[in-house]
């Protein structure tokens, strides 16, 4: 399949999200011409906020391969991917993205991605989101034992 298949076929994901009361996103994940793994929006069916079709599909990636690292693979989205499924995509070690509709089209359908962008760009004393420091002289110890871990799997 090229490029354009997989885009297809996340879009035809997106579509029957929607269709089943889901929201209209699709991704699919794909290795050496091959889709690993294919989902939807699930975040109201399943009343989970982190159920983006790009996180959807890389857990289901990772639970295919058995590995939490997907370097070698590319994604189809068919939406600009939002800050938190960006984040996911870098920590999964995915080569590419492709994405159909931007940001700006999610924007006018009422998904407003942008103002988590914006958002990350400022101080965090200027954010909306009160983030306060608390108890790191404390938690810091966790960190350490870590750090001083021979066995750790890095990631």
């Amino acid at each position: 399949m090229q490029d354009k298949d997989f885009m297809r076929q996340a879009i035809r994901l997106a579509d029957e999200s929607v269709a089943r009361g889901g929201g209209p996103f699709g991704a699919v994940i794909v290795r050496d011409s091959e889709i690993i793994a294919g989902s939807s929006n699930s975040v109201t069916l399943d009343n989970d906020p982190t159920a983006h079709a790009e996180v959807n599909a890389i857990r289901l990636a990772c639970r295919k391969l058995g590995t939490y690292d997907l370097k070698g693979c590319t994604i189809y989205t068919s939406c600009e991917p939002c800050p938190m499924c960006l984040g996911a995509i870098y920590w999964a070690h995915i080569d590419r993205i492709f994405y159909a509709n931007d940001r700006k089209d999610a924007a006018a359908i009422g998904f407003d991605d942008d103002f988590i962008y914006k958002e990350l760009d400022l101080p965090m004393p200027k954010r909306t989101l009160p983030i306060l420091p608390l108890l790191r002289d404390e938690a810091i110890h966790t960190f350490n034992l870590w750090d001083a871990k021979s066995d750790k799997i890095e990631y």
